[in-house]
């Protein structure tokens, strides 16, 4: 089954908006990689200041792939590149042991 990655952005309430720009303006960036499954962006809404990236992937080897290539390239820039939203993160790693969905009308 998929692997889950949930990246736990530390976000102070004057970069929120900064944030979600930012996101909105990648889209597109991790969509065509190979083996990628899901994205959302959750915004915290009471008692915390931590955004969620949630991704899922095909495996854990897709995932990899994606942080070694597009990933690491899109954060690696010019000296010019604007400061960091986020004040902190830490990478949560998920396996996939059970799913549902919706059952059909």
């Amino acid at each position: 089954m998929s692997v889950v990655k949930i990246n736990v952005l530390t976000v102070p309430a004057e970069q929120r908006e900064t944030l979600e720009k930012r996101f909105a303006s990648r889209a597109g960036a991790v969509e065509g990689s190979d083996g990628f499954e899901w994205f959302e962006l959750l915004r915290p809404v009471e008692g915390t200041d931590n955004y969620l990236v949630y991704t899922r992937w095909r495996d854990e080897e897709s995932f990899q792939a994606w942080m070694e290539g597009p990933m690491k390239a899109a954060h690696q820039g010019s000296s010019d590149r604007p400061k960091p939203a986020a004040s902190g993160s830490t990478l949560w790693s998920f396996e996939v042991v059970q799913q549902a969905k919706p059952k059909s009308a």
